[in-house]
Order: C-alpha cells, then structure tokens, then sequence
C-alpha cells in the first residue's frame, strides 16, 4: 500500500512565496522507511535580504543565515542531489502543497548553474504525494476553521487527521516534512479502512472520497493527482474571478514550467 512504502519527505522554507524569484533559506529531506528516519537539513546563505515578514514566518533572519549558512550554490546542489538517490531508489516525495517545493528547488537549481533534480533522475520515475492535493480531493467541503486559519493549512490537515502541532516547531522545514509524511500515512490509513471503522469526526464529514485512493499504485496516484490538482486550481480561479475577472490559477503539478506564471 502505497502510504507504507519507503518515501522521501521534502520542504524548504524560503525568503518568500515568487517560486521565480525567491530563494532557499532552509530545506529538510528525511527518507523515512517504517520508524526509522534518515534526516537531512541544510541551513543557506540565500545571498539575499530575508524579508522581514518571511523570517517572522520561519525564524531566520539575514544576519543569521549569513553567519551559519552555506553557500547557496552548495546547498541547492546538495539538496537536489539528496531527493535525487531517494528518487532513483524508488521512493516518493512526499510533501505539503509540494509544487511551490519543487518548483523554487528547479528554479535556484537554474539560478546557481546545477542539475536539476529532473535532469538527475536517468530513469527513473518522480512520484510525487502532496498531502495538499491528497486531502482536498478526499474531503472537498471542509471549511477554515478561521478567518486567520485556511482550510488547507498544514495545521489544519494536523487537527482534522488527530496529530499533535507544536508550534514552536512549525514552519521548520524538518518538523513541517515529517508532518506532511504522517498526515499522508493518515489518508492512506482511511483509504484503506472500511468507512464504519473510521472515526466519527471524519465520518460525519461531507462527500468523503478517501476510497478511492485504495488499489491505486504509486503510479496510478501520481497520475491522478496531476487531473486533481489542475481541477481544484480551476475550482480556484473560478472563484477569484468573482472579484478579479483577470485572476489565473496554475494548475500545473508536481512542477511548474520554466517561466510559468506564479
């Protein structure tokens, strides 16, 4: 079953949210097969300013990252190179809205003159499992649960699956990736458990659809994420062009195309 297959848990935290244009600060990739995880964090000198609102959000500021950072040429290397043996061993990345990740990752890959991650691959095959996708397409109705938390927040998804959230951790790109691997083992737990055996939290809920994901393989997965996350863009903009009849939503996953619009 594909929630408990090896699997690669991947985040970056960053100096904004322009996947064109803003730059790692800190990245984690964690290979985790049953209990046993294999962590790896880096810390970089982003060789720009971190805005003020972006180190609020992580907790790095520039002065910070230039005096304990590497390089950032280094560590984009490093970092695309560590998913890139987990990849070839067969294992996917699993995140929380994992597209911006990986995107931003391709994109300081170009910046610093590295290989992409998709240029290191040979082979085999990028499986992607983004929690994010995963859980809107299981429970599509859930509403925020306040005007200051969205429906889709990785805290979110921790209260709605039952996982304890300490925030003084969150937004660590480390605690954020393990989080992201045991929200995804929780949708894979109830895609594979019949509906009475559910908890009532989760029962109760509107047009739940966690049964389809059972029998898909990692490939089939994969495939139908990338048809979920194009409809629920286009769910998206049609909403925000309510209000703005010029807004655009890419749907495009698990990576954006070079010079696509953010």
């Amino acid at each position: 079953m594909w929630h408990r297959t090896p699997l690669v848990a991947f985040d970056l935290e960053t100096t904004g949210v322009d996947v064109e244009a803003d730059r790692i600060v800190t990245a984690a990739v964690i290979g985790i097969a049953g209990d046993t995880a294999a962590p790896y964090e880096w810390l970089a000198d982003p060789g720009v300013e971190i805005p003020a609102g972006a180190s609020e959000v992580h907790g790095i500021t520039t002065e910070h990252a230039r005096q304990h950072g590497e390089p950032a040429h280094d560590v984009v290397d490093q970092v695309a190179e560590a998913l890139a043996v987990r990849v070839r061993l067969g294992d996917p990345i699993v995140g929380h809205n994992v597209t911006f990740d990986l995107t931003l990752l391709d994109r300081e890959c170009r910046r610093h003159d590295v290989e992409p991650l998709l240029d290191r691959l040979g082979e085999a095959p990028l499986r992607v499992l983004d929690t994010r996708v995963l859980d809107q397409h299981c429970m599509p109705y859930r509403k925020r649960p306040s005007e200051t938390q969205g429906a889709r927040q990785l805290i979110t998804l921790a209260q709605v699956y039952d996982l304890p959230w300490d925030e003084s951790e969150a937004h660590g790109c480390a605690y954020d990736a393990l989080m992201s691997a045991r929200v995804l083992y929780r949708i894979g737990t109830l895609a594979h458990t019949p509906p009475e055996q559910w908890p009532n939290s989760i029962r109760t809920a509107r047009r739940l659809r966690f049964r389809q994901l059972d029998g898909l393989d990692l490939d089939g997965l994969h495939a139908a994420q990338i048809e979920w996350a194009a409809a629920q863009a286009a769910g998206l903009q049609t909403y925000f062009r309510k209000s703005d009849p010029t807004a655009v939503v890419d749907g495009t996953w698990p990576l954006r195309p070079l010079g696509a619009s953010s």
